[in-house]
């Protein structure tokens, strides 16, 4: 019976949950050096920001069709991935289970941990054969949650979802730059990621129904304080991201400046987030006009940063998009 741990891997939870686990397996194993706002601004994960009409905590991680999202973040980094996901409730669920249990030890046999949804995303850095289980963390303890083989993929939003990493050929800076600005073009301009559902926005549109949500007054207070926390997070990754990578495109420095500026309404908006004894933090009903106007503004500051990303984008050809493939649009079917 084998059992493999990689201890070197420890997931924080600070960003959103697909970074903080991504962080984790990539520093651990050598496959990138560097804070992880950085990671987060290549990948152009620290873009997404998507809203649910009611201001539901899934809001965060409902960002897309996953495989979607996260095939353009890994592929910029020139990093080698294979994942799988699905329903749990289809009937050869089992058999695509029983698959990855095999591919998620050879992974781990290999030194390299395992993206998985808990929910939300966390890693699984081991297992035990004579006991049939994962060891899993999630970021917000430093004990291990335990996994049983067939248990693997179950939980209560009954989707699955499992990702692993290899080897790395690191594209120069320029060409990460370019594209992490292109992705973050595409998630503004989409307003709905979860087709045919319209109750959940991205990009621009998530901004008015974040706003409109606070102003009904009918909205999921932790939800609410969730979202405002990896907004107000991600955002402060996006400025020191641009901080540094700011002298790699002339302009650059422009949208960094309206990353800046918007970090300044930062503290105002945390001022809008009470403490309650009895139901934790929630929004201040008393400053919810001033929360919305605040938003108001960080939206104006983040389309002039998208505009700036858009006239750079145009100086340059982008073959992946402007390339029609062999199939169309669509892949064969």
């Amino acid at each position: 019976m084998t059992r493999v741990l990689l201890e070197s891997i420890i997931v924080k939870r600070q960003s959103k949950s697909y970074i903080d686990s991504l962080y984790a397996i990539l520093s651990a194993a050598g496959l990138f050096e560097g804070p992880k706002y950085k990671l987060a601004g290549l990948t152009g994960m620290a873009f997404k920001f998507t809203v649910h009409e009611r201001l539901l905590p899934l809001s965060v991680s409902a960002y897309g069709q996953w495989g979607d999202e996260h095939s353009p973040a890994i592929r910029n980094l020139g990093l080698y991935t294979v994942w799988d996901a699905g329903r749990t409730r289809h009937p050869t669920f089992s058999y695509y289970q029983q698959d990855a249990v095999k591919w998620v030890k050879q992974s781990l046999d290999d030194g390299l941990g395992v993206i998985y949804w808990i929910p939300e995303f966390g890693v699984i850095c081991g297992y035990d054969d004579e006991d049939a289980v994962f060891y899993v963390q999630d970021g917000h303890a430093s004990d291990y949650k335990i996994v049983l083989y067939d248990n693997l993929g179950l939980n209560f939003t009954g989707f699955w979802y499992c990702q692993i990493f290899g080897e790395r050929l690191e594209p120069s800076l320029p060409d990460m730059v370019l594209e992490s600005l292109r992705l973050a073009i595409h998630d503004w301009d989409t307003p709905f990621k979860t087709l045919p559902n319209t109750d959940i926005a991205s990009g621009k549109l998530a901004y008015a129904f974040l706003r409109n949500g606070l102003q009904s007054g009918d909205y999921d207070e932790g939800g609410a304080v969730y979202i405002m926390d990896d907004y107000m997070y991600t955002r402060e990754e996006i400025a020191s991201y641009l901080r540094d990578v700011s002298g790699t495109f002339s302009g650059l420095e422009g949208a960094a400046a309206a990353y800046e500026e918007l970090l300044q309404l930062v503290p105002g908006m945390k001022s809008c987030i009470m403490e309650d004894g009895v139901k934790g933090r929630q929004i201040d009903p008393m400053w919810r006009d001033e929360l919305c106007a605040l938003l108001h503004r960080a939206e104006e500051l983040e389309e002039r940063a998208i505009t700036v990303f858009r006239a750079i984008s145009e100086r340059y050809p982008d073959l992946s998009r402007s390339t029609i493939r062999r199939w169309g649009v669509a892949t064969p079917r």
